[in-house]
């Protein structure tokens, strides 16, 4: 019974450094871009990644305007 006077501090600690990182973690736009992260393993040049992550576009967007196939 006294381990509960330990593990029930140590429990809400735990708790409020969890809540603590990921309110800092949102404040830091740490989950702003979900999707580049993902599109990175698939190039076959890292050179042709833009330096700016968020001005990649999803591949709905490269659709041919004249209709024409490739």
């Amino acid at each position: 019974m006294n381990i509960l006077l330990v593990l029930i501090p140590v429990t809400l600690l735990v708790v409020l450094v969890a809540v603590v990182f990921f309110f800092w973690a949102v404040n830091h736009q740490q989950f702003d871009d979900l999707d580049s992260p993902g599109i990175l393993p698939l190039l076959d040049d890292l050179d042709q990644f833009p330096a700016d992550a968020n001005s990649i576009s999803s591949p709905a967007s490269h659709s041919n305007p004249t209709g024409d196939t490739p």
